[in-house]
């Protein structure tokens, strides 16, 4: 029994959402056909949703104060002249998934007398009948977002590296000859220290280590004096499109920004990220040994045979990721005959597809 026809496909919806760490786990309900519920099952069939997780670097680059001395000190003509910030797209990660299509509601009819069951998800939507068997999961390796860390001149050591000379000067130059001074002091006293010649050499291994670190710091924090500092950090969002059957191009997912990392699609402050999605296949009403098209048989068990897709994330002129999926919206309903699972001999079970609602495996319930 079709509670409800469906007859119109859901257009695209995009619905930017929080960004997930993982894949959480389903808990499913058993029912089972009998007496009370007059020998019916009830539940919903799926349309394919598609999350897709973006990954992108954001990189701040800054000048340091000695950069007009970096080649005449430290003979090093690479150092960053300008404030800039730049933006990546690293990742896109495709996970298609279920969703109950409230206009594809069904209730599969039994024989009197006979108690088939089937296990549903919190949805409603079929994982699978007479057996407690489901589809086995597949934990996507989703990306994850790193912080904006502080630079190596917003750290204690690079405070430490200033000497008292160079604190009085009121001459940039002077500054930039005492701080290049400084940065070979260190490295001689490092030396040193791995020589053995040290006049205060570390009492053992560990207070060695702990000095070394000091040394290298800030030696580090007076070279970005002068070459300056270069911070990168990734941001993370999930994005959920629900298509139609029909093809998509050039539609706006999200956009990226270098200042504010990924943004929404109708954000103008980003450059654009695009999902294209072509249909490749669609599936069809089975066929008989006459191939003639088949009916759906009488109180059947409704299952969806979807078509596929093949889904595309662009961002500034490259396909960041390509996946190809099975996508319910692309196929049609049918029915198995119920008197498959109700067989005294030799009932049969079937495992459902709960991204698309197909059918994964049919076999002997007994197996």
């Amino acid at each position: 029994m079709h509670f409800s026809p469906r007859n119109i496909l859901l257009p695209i919806a995009l619905a930017p959402m929080l960004f997930v760490s993982g894949l959480s786990g389903q808990t499913s309900q058993k029912i089972t056909a009998g007496k009370a519920s007059d020998y019916g099952l009830v539940y919903t069939l799926p349309i394919t949703a598609i999350d897709i997780y973006l990954e992108a670097e954001i990189t701040e680059e800054h000048p340091g104060e000695f950069y007009n001395y970096a080649r005449r000190y430290l003979g090093d003509s690479k150092a960053i002249k300008e404030d800039s910030h730049s933006a990546i797209l690293k990742r896109a990660v495709i996970v298609p998934r279920g969703v109950a299509d409230p206009d594809n509601r069904w209730a599969a009819q039994f024989k009197s007398g006979t108690t088939p069951y089937m296990i549903l998800d919190q949805q409603n939507i079929p994982l699978a009948l007479n057996t407690e068997e489901t589809a086995p999961t597949h934990e996507a390796s989703l990306p994850q977002a790193t912080e904006k860390k502080a630079t190596i001149l917003d750290s204690p050591a690079a405070k430490q590296a200033i000497t008292a000379e160079m604190a009085r000067s009121s001459s940039i130059s002077k500054k930039a000859e005492l701080a290049s001074q400084r940065i070979f002091e260190l490295r001689e006293t490092r030396s040193d220290i791995l020589s053995g010649d040290s006049e205060n050499q570390p009492a053992d291994g560990k207070a060695m280590q702990l000095v070394l670190d000091n040394l290298s710091a800030q030696e580090s924090a007076l070279t970005a004096m002068f070459l300056g500092t270069k911070n990168s950090w990734t941001v993370t969002e999930k994005y959920t499109i629900v298509p139609d059957s029909t093809d998509i191009r050039n539609q706006v997912l999200a956009r990226l920004s270098a200042v504010d990392g990924l943004l929404e699609a109708d954000n103008l402050a980003g450059s654009p990220v695009t999902v294209d999605i072509e249909i490749l296949e669609k599936g069809e009403i089975p066929v008989n040994e006459k191939g003639e098209l088949k009916t759906f048989p009488k109180g059947g068990v409704a299952y969806n045979i979807p078509g596929r897709a093949l889904i595309k994330i662009n961002y500034n002129g490259t396909t960041i990721a390509s996946q190809e999926i099975s996508l319910a919206q692309a196929g049609i309903t049918f029915g198995m005959n119920p008197a498959l699972f109700t067989d005294k001999k030799e009932p049969s079970k079937l495992i459902f597809d709960p991204s698309t609602g197909a059918i994964l495996l049919l076999g002997p319930a007994n197996q």
